[in-house]
């Protein structure tokens, strides 16, 4: 779906078509173009009446990029990733914007389901300051959004991550491992985007473009900001997943070797049992002990019992139970 927005004589409207007449600086005309799930007639738009380079057409066409930037003759192009709440995943689950911006123009290409874009449109007509201030100002305000959005997931992944550690001390259980590996998994998807993003904003930020102007700078250093302290948290969160792996691992080989013990104590136990049991079961003349044939049983349970009693002392005062 194709959403055309136009700034002029003071008022932002949406109108069904594009004059590229409008494309002209002259005309004092700012656009905003969204490309929401585009068909491909509706992507010749970028091809035929933006005359946007080949590359970068094919690229904003592509499912899922990585976040990068571009300088073309007359545009920048941009790539950032935003969550993807459509997913209904727990995680990090993201599509990737793609933004055509030109000195009169902003177009965006996405999957439909940005919400900070669906946010921005609802309103854009109701403030024509959001256009009025230049298609660079209106690729900020879309970024900041998307940015603000990965504050309250980064604070869910911190309450998941608190859970698996007072699960991993207070209620150890084998099939943890399936939950930690998944978090980890979350982790590092979440510093593959925000690295490069970071990156992105960063060049951004230091003007390295002539249409991005000073105080336009300032505003993305903000978001540089935010996104640096998001990889911060990538990284310490890599680090407390692998410090709850290993105490995971370790608190399962503990338990291990508990058992172990418990089990090798009762068959150190049982193996002088075993061992009267087998002589006394022989069908060969053996000692006999005071007291008639009934008496035999119980002068071997009472042998037994010293030997269990004085073995499980042992252990005791060696410390080994």
């Amino acid at each position: 779906m194709v959403t055309i927005f136009v700034h002029r004589d003071g008022t932002t409207e949406e109108v069904r078509s594009l004059d590229r007449a409008w494309l002209n600086s002259a005309s004092g005309t700012l656009l905003w173009v969204d490309l929401a799930a585009p068909s491909i007639p509706e992507s010749l738009i970028l091809s035929d009446t933006f005359r946007f380079h080949p590359l970068s057409v094919e690229d904003s066409m592509q499912a899922i990029h990585y976040p990068k930037i571009e300088p073309y003759d007359g545009y920048l192009y941009v790539i950032l990733h935003g969550i993807d709440f459509h997913s209904g995943g727990k995680g990090f689950a993201t599509h990737d914007v793609d933004f055509f911006l030109g000195p009169t123009y902003l177009v965006t290409v996405h999957d439909g389901h940005s919400q900070s874009i669906a946010e921005l449109k609802e309103t854009i007509c109701r403030n024509p300051k959001m256009m009025s201030e230049g298609p660079v100002s209106l690729f900020h305000r879309i970024i900041d959004a998307m940015v603000d959005r990965y504050r309250p997931e980064v604070d869910r992944l911190e309450d998941r991550l608190d859970q698996l550690e007072k699960a991993v001390f207070e209620a150890p259980d084998p099939a943890l491992i399936r939950s930690i590996l998944a978090e980890k998994r979350e982790v590092s998807g979440l510093r593959r985007i925000i690295t490069p993003q970071r990156d992105v904003i960063a060049r951004l930020a230091r003007r390295e473009f002539v249409d991005i102007s000073t105080e336009m700078a300032f505003k993305f250093r903000d978001v540089y900001d935010h996104l640096v302290r998001i990889a911060d948290d990538s990284t310490i969160f890599q680090d407390r997943i692998t410090g709850i792996l290993d105490a995971h691992l370790t608190n399962v080989s503990n338990r291990l070797n508990e058992v172990m013990k418990v089990l090798t104590v009762v068959s150190t136990i049982f193996m002088p049992l075993t061992l009267l049991s087998g002589l006394w079961g022989m069908n060969v003349a053996l000692p006999i002990l005071p007291g008639g044939p009934v008496a035999q049983f119980w002068w071997l349970f009472g042998v037994m019992v010293v030997i269990v009693a004085g073995m499980l002392a042992m252990f005791r005062a060696r410390r080994w139970i």
